[in-house]
């Protein structure tokens, strides 16, 4: 059996068909264009290269931002450079077979998915995941099932408010946790203590242009010893972990599953996470939940996105 995983992020549009294994047989990229009358086309292009490929899917799975209802596929809401998409149904837009089921559903519990049938959620009934990235993602596991609430925006974690008065949010709140932990809210700290020229390998590299710091030059930089770095890095993880330790309380989760560009700083993350977090939490609980790594190692979207049509049926 193969499935034919579909990523739509705001810079590349991904397709691949995936075996039973979350291998990925073929797979083709285009760039993501401006308007639906050029992506559509595109699209079905690629798609019809990827069965001459391999062969006709059992199901087609779908991961897009935004709100996105699972039954009909429509995207509900969806800012940014895909605004175009909204009202859209995203089934449309792959013009296989009316007998091919499509499954679509917002990047973060596409990522869940692909956990739940390759990764680190087998298995499980009760899971948090948390995608960190430029933004922060998330998605939750209940009882065997993903959570979307009334309207389908169940799982919005980086949306929790951890300081009320903090800063604005592009959401429109203010003191989100992806204003204090995530990629870009590290990179403005780092801009900023170059910009007040502090006393840093940061300044250093970054005097004349602080904007070409990045969040992983951050991390880089603090586990080689830069005081700076080190605190920047430290308030976030702490400020993360606060807010973990309130959904543990919250979800009582079996474990927590970690994704993203950021948690690809590995145990320079986890390590300080994982102690932060079961001090705030295990009086409590009881116990330790572990904090754990995405397991499925596809970076594309590609096989999470599969994932979606083999993954249990709410």
């Amino acid at each position: 059996m193969v499935v034919l995983g579909i990523d739509i992020g705001g810079r590349q549009v991904r397709a691949g068909m995936v075996d039973e294994n979350g291998a990925i047989l073929a797979s083709r990229t285009i760039q993501t264009p401006g308007d639906l009358d050029t992506l559509q086309p595109s699209l079905q292009d690629a798609i019809r290269w990827l069965l001459e490929a391999t062969a006709m899917p059992a199901g087609v799975g779908v991961g897009c931002k935004g709100i996105i209802n699972p039954d009909s596929t429509r995207v509900e809401t969806l800012r940014g450079a895909l605004h175009y998409l909204e009202g859209v149904r995203l089934a449309d837009l792959v013009g296989l077979p009316v007998d091919v089921p499509v499954f679509a559903d917002n990047d973060a519990r596409v990522a869940m998915a692909g956990e739940m049938v390759w990764g680190a959620a087998r298995g499980r009934q009760n899971v948090l995941m948390l995608t960190l990235g430029n933004g922060v993602g998330g998605a939750a596991l209940v009882n065997g099932q993903l959570l979307r609430g009334h309207c389908g925006v169940a799982g919005h974690l980086g949306h929790m408010t951890v300081e009320p008065h903090g800063a604005q949010c592009a959401c429109g709140n203010r003191g989100c946790l992806e204003t204090v932990f995530s990629a870009r809210a590290i990179e403005a700290e780092a801009w900023s203590a170059v910009h007040r020229g502090c006393s840093s390998t940061l300044t250093r590299l970054f005097r004349e242009h602080p904007q070409l710091a990045t969040c992983r030059t951050v991390f880089q930089a603090a586990q080689e010893g830069d005081e700076v770095s080190a605190a920047i890095v430290d308030s976030a993880i702490r400020k993360l972990a606060a807010a973990l330790a309130g959904l543990l309380h919250i979800f009582d989760p079996e474990v927590v599953i970690l994704g993203g560009p950021v948690a690809d700083a590995g145990s320079d993350l986890l390590v300080p996470l994982q102690e932060e977090v079961w001090k705030r939490s295990r009086g409590l609980l009881g116990r330790e939940v572990p904090l754990v790594e995405q397991e499925v190692a596809d970076k594309s979207g590609i096989v999470s996105a599969a994932g979606l049509v083999v993954a249990p049926r709410d």
